[in-house]
């Protein structure tokens, strides 16, 4: 439904390399600045303009979304859910004082894990399944943070109570992510 809109203009090389360096690059500075990290994410689930920043970047992607996709029988719902969604957005930003960055962060992950699962789907490498396993882990995470988002706190919290689990996670972190770029550099190229 939506692979012939994400597949246009990314691949499976191109989503792999975006994925990998972001691994990389946020599990190095977990690992480098650990406390200043650690600090942020405490603040991060009642951090209210960041939530109002990414539910603007959620509502964005939505919008474009519900205009480009083939709805099938469902198309008379387009013009409803185009007049909803900003309904929705300030409801949301009025409305939502509680944990909206998690929340905001919940539909996140489940817009980006469309076009990871669209570009891996029926490619050659085995490998290809580093992006659809990550895509369920973050579809997962998302559902729990939009649903009880105190769970996004308790996660950060157990994650960094401590230096021990912190680096393990991040270098596990870490390690995912240059098997993304390996695999996306060597295996991926003509996918």
């Amino acid at each position: 439904m939506t692979r012939h809109l994400y597949c246009d203009f990314l691949n499976l090389q191109v989503v792999g390399l975006i994925i990998g360096f972001l691994l990389v690059s946020t599990h190095i500075m977990a690992l480098a600045k650990p406390v200043t990290l650690q600090d942020f994410l405490r603040k991060f689930p009642r951090h209210r303009e960041i939530g109002i920043t990414i539910l603007a970047i959620d509502f964005i992607w939505a919008f474009w979304l519900i205009g480009n996709i083939d709805l099938g029988e469902f198309y008379t719902w387009e013009k409803p859910i185009r007049i909803l969604l900003p309904v929705c957005f300030l409801l949301f930003i009025f409305f939502v004082e509680e944990f909206l960055a998690v929340r905001a962060t919940g539909i996140l992950l489940l817009l980006i894990a469309c076009p990871l699962l669209d570009v891996a789907f029926l490619r050659d490498p085995v490998t290809r399944l580093l992006l659809p396993l990550l895509a369920y882990a973050w579809i997962l995470l998302g559902l729990f943070w939009i649903g009880m988002p105190y769970l996004m706190r308790e996660q950060i919290a157990w994650v960094s109570r401590n230096t021990m689990r912190w680096r393990l996670f991040s270098g596990m972190g870490l390690l995912y992510g240059i098997a993304l770029l390996v695999c996306a550099a060597a295996f991926w190229g003509g996918a």
